[in-house]
C-alpha cells in the first residue's frame, strides 16, 4: 500500500512540476504577440491510480481567431483608404484660403469683375492674366499630387504583395514542421510554437488580404481568399507577383487587356505553373492590397477625371457657344434643325431620344478630322450611357449631313436645312421621339485667333498639342485624358492683354463686353460635366457653372475624405473589440495564473506530505 503511494505521490509531483513550468511560461510570454495560453491535462493512469503529464494543448477559441483576422483585413483596408483620402482631400487646400483652389478661383472671377468696371486699366488686365495662370497652374499642381498619390501606392503594392508572398511561403514551411511533429508525445511543445508561429503568420498576412483557413485532420491548414483561390494547400504555396510600374501618368489605368494596362497587377503562380490575375477576377476584397487597388484604379482616378473636367470646362466655357436645335418637321418625321457651322473635331453633337416607355437617352456624334478611333469608349464623352458614334468632317460643312447620317444608321433622315447656309443640319425621325439637339461649338479655330467678332476667347490652351486651342478631339487619343497637367493660359493673350477687352469692332481697349461675357461664361454659364466625374451622379451628366462645378469637386473630396475617416474609427474600435475578445478567450491572464500557481503550490504540498508520510511508513516497516 505504500509503495503505491508512493508512486502515486512521485507522479503528482512531477506532474505538478510540469504544471508549474507552464504556468511559468505562460506569464513569461504574457506580453508576447501571437503566443496562445497553454494548459495541460493531466491523464490518469487506470489500475495504479497513478497519473500522467498528459498533453500540453493550446487554449484557441477559433470563432474569436477568424473574427479577429476578418476585422483585421478589414481594419488595414480603412486604415490606408482614410490615410489617402486625407492627403488628396488635402491637396485642394483649406477650402476658402487664398491658395485653395475655391480661393483661387474666386480670385480669377474677381479679377475678371474688376476688369469689367475698368476695361481700360493695363493692371487690371494684368491680374485678369496672372490670376489664370494662378488658377491654371493650381489645377496642375493637385493633379500632379493625385498622380504621385497614385504612383505612391503602385510602390506600396509592390512591397505588400512581396510581403504576403513571402508570409505564404512560411506559412506551407510550417505546416510541413507541424505535421512532422504532430502526434507524437515527445513533439507537443514544438507543436504549439509552431502552431503560434503560424497562426501569427496567418494573422499577419491577413493585413494583406483576406483569406479563409480550413485545418486539415494531419494539423496542416489550406488558405484560400474569401473569393476562392487557394494561397496554401498543405507544404505547398502559391507565389504572388507584382508587375508594377515606377511612375504613373493620368492615361495610366487598369485595363483586362494586357496590351493597353499601364499599372501593375497582382498575379498567383499555383505550385503547377498556373497564373491568375486576381485583379482582373477580382479575388482581392479586403486587407491593404485590395484598398490601394480600389484607390489607385478607382477613387484617383475619378479625381483626375473631375480635374481633367473643370478645366476642360474652364477652357471650353470662355472659348465655345452653345447651339440647340430648332423644331422641325418634313415627311411627316419630326426633329430639329441644327447650325454646325465652325464645327470642329471633339465637338460632340448630342441627340436626346425617348423610348416607348418614356425614357431618355442620349446619341452622342463626335466629329473627328480623320486620325480619331473608330469606336469612342462612352466613359471618355459626358454621358457613359449613350450610344457614341463618330462622323468625318474633314471634308468640309457641306458634308456634315452625310456623315452624320452614316453615323446613325436606318430610322433616321438628315439632310441641309433648305434656304441655310452648309453646315445647317436638319435631323428627323419617323420612328424613334427626338426631344433634343445641342452641339457647343468652340469659335476660336487657332490659339492666335483672340480678336474673333464674338466675345468668345481662347484664354485657356492644351499645352500638351502645341498650346492649341481645346475642343474635346480625340485626334491622336483623347485630348481630355491629363489635361488638368497641360492646361496653361494662351501665349498670345499672355503677350497682349488687351486681347480681353478688344475684338471685332471693338478695337478700344476700353470696352467691357468680352470681360463681362467671360465673367458671365465663368460664374453662370451652364456648363455640361461628364457623369464619370461623379459630381451629381454616376448615370447623368451634370450640368453646373464652372465656378460651382469647382466647389462641388471641393466639397466631394471633403466628405469623401470624412466619410473615411468615419469608417476607419469605426473599423478600428470592431478590431479592438476582436482583439480584446480573443485575448480574453486564448491570451495570458497573468492573475488567472497567479491563481492557478497557488492550487499548484498545495498540491505539490499535499503530494509531498503523501511521499513523507509514505516514506515513513516504509522506514517502520524496514525497523520491525
Amino acid at each position: 500500500m505504500s509503495l503505491n503511494a508512493l508512486n502515486t505521490a512521485t507522479a503528482g509531483l512531477q506532474v505538478t512540476q510540469a504544471a508549474m513550468g507552464l504556468v511559468a511560461q505562460n506569464v513569461a510570454n504574457a506580453g508576447t504577440a501571437g503566443y496562445v495560453k497553454r494548459v495541460m491535462n493531466p491523464v490518469a493512469q487506470l489500475g495504479n491510480g497513478g497519473v500522467s503529464t498528459g498533453a500540453v494543448a493550446r487554449v484557441l477559441d477559433t470563432v474569436s481567431l477568424k473574427q479577429l483576422r476578418l476585422e483585421t483585413a478589414g481594419a488595414a483596408y480603412t486604415s490606408l483608404t482614410a490615410k489617402v483620402q486625407g492627403q488628396l482631400d488635402a491637396l485642394y487646400g483649406t477650402p476658402g484660403s487664398a491658395t485653395a483652389l475655391d480661393g483661387v478661383m474666386n480670385g480669377f472671377a474677381q479679377s475678371l469683375q474688376a476688369l469689367v468696371s475698368d476695361p481700360s486699366s493695363a493692371p487690371a488686365r494684368s491680374t485678369v492674366v496672372s490670376n489664370a495662370k494662378s488658377l491654371s497652374g493650381r489645377i496642375a499642381t493637385i493633379a500632379g499630387g493625385v498622380q504621385d498619390l497614385r504612383s505612391g501606392l503602385e510602390s506600396q503594392l509592390g512591397g505588400d504583395v512581396g510581403s504576403a508572398s513571402e508570409l505564404l511561403s512560411q506559412i506551407a514551411d510550417l505546416n510541413t514542421k507541424i505535421v512532422a511533429v504532430t502526434g507524437n508525445a515527445s513533439g507537443d511543445a514544438n507543436a504549439a510554437e509552431l502552431l503560434d508561429q503560424r497562426d501569427a503568420r496567418i494573422t499577419e498576412l491577413s493585413q494583406h488580404l483576406d483569406v479563409q483557413v480550413n485545418a486539415l485532420h494531419d494539423g496542416s491548414v489550406t488558405l484560400l481568399t474569401t473569393s476562392g483561390v487557394t494561397l496554401v494547400d498543405h507544404g505547398s504555396a502559391t507565389a504572388l507577383g507584382f508587375d508594377g510600374r515606377s511612375t504613373l501618368a493620368p492615361g495610366a489605368v487598369f485595363t483586362m487587356d494586357p496590351a493597353t494596362r499601364g499599372v501593375g497587377t497582382v498575379t498567383a503562380t499555383t505550385p503547377a505553373g498556373a497564373k491568375i490575375d486576381l485583379v482582373a477576377t477580382g479575388a482581392l476584397r479586403s486587407g491593404s492590397i485590395a484598398a490601394a487597388l480600389a484607390l489607385r484604379d478607382d477613387t484617383l482616378v475619378q479625381a483626375q477625371r473631375q480635374l481633367d473636367d473643370l478645366a476642360a470646362g474652364l477652357a471650353r466655357s470662355l472659348s465655345d457657344r452653345d447651339v440647340a436645335g430648332t423644331p422641325a418637321a418634313a415627311n411627316g418625321a419630326s426633329g430639329f434643325d441644327i447650325d454646325l457651322r465652325g464645327l470642329q473635331a471633339g465637338n460632340a453633337v448630342t441627340i436626346a431620344l425617348r423610348d416607348g416607355q418614356g425614357l431618355t437617352r442620349n446619341v452622342i456624334l463626335v466629329p473627328t478630322a480623320g486620325n480619331a478611333p473608330a469606336a469612342i469608349d462612352p466613359a471618355q464623352t459626358a454621358d457613359p450611357t449613350a450610344r457614341v458614334a463618330t462622323f468625318d468632317i474633314s471634308g468640309g460643312p457641306a458634308t456634315f449631313a452625310a456623315g452624320i447620317a452614316a453615323a446613325l444608321g436606318g430610322g433616321y433622315a438628315v439632310s441641309g436645312v433648305p434656304g441655310a447656309a452648309a453646315g445647317a443640319v436638319r435631323i428627323t425621325s419617323g420612328s424613334a421621339t427626338l426631344t433634343g439637339v445641342s452641339a457647343s461649338v468652340t469659335v476660336p479655330t487657332s490659339a492666335a485667333d483672340t480678336r474673333t467678332g464674338a466675345g468668345q476667347l481662347p484664354l485657356f490652351v492644351d499645352s500638351g498639342f502645341g498650346n492649341g486651342v481645346f475642343t474635346g478631339s480625340f485626334e491622336g487619343g483623347s485630348h481630355l485624358t491629363g489635361l488638368a497637367q497641360r492646361l496653361a493660359v494662351n501665349p498670345a493673350v499672355g503677350a497682349d492683354s488687351t486681347a480681353l477687352v478688344a475684338y471685332g469692332d471693338k478695337t478700344a481697349a476700353g470696352d467691357a463686353a468680352r470681360p463681362q461675357f467671360l465673367y458671365d461664361a465663368l460664374t453662370s454659364r451652364s456648363t455640361t460635366f461628364s457623369a464619370a466625374s461623379g459630381i451629381g451622379g454616376v448615370s447623368a451628366p451634370y450640368s453646373a457653372s464652372v465656378q460651382n462645378f469647382a466647389q462641388r469637386i471641393i466639397d466631394a473630396q471633403g466628405a469623401g475624405a470624412a466619410q473615411a475617416q468615419q469608417l476607419d474609427e469605426g473599423q478600428q474600435i470592431a478590431l479592438s473589440t476582436a482583439q480584446s475578445r480573443f485575448g480574453k478567450e486564448s491570451g495570458v491572464s497573468v492573475d488567472e495564473e497567479m491563481a492557478k500557481l497557488i492550487q499548484l503550490q498545495t498540491a505539490y504540498s499535499a503530494n509531498a506530505r503523501v511521499l513523507t508520510a509514505a516514506r515513513d511508513m516504509l522506514d517502520t516497516l524496514l525497523k520491525i
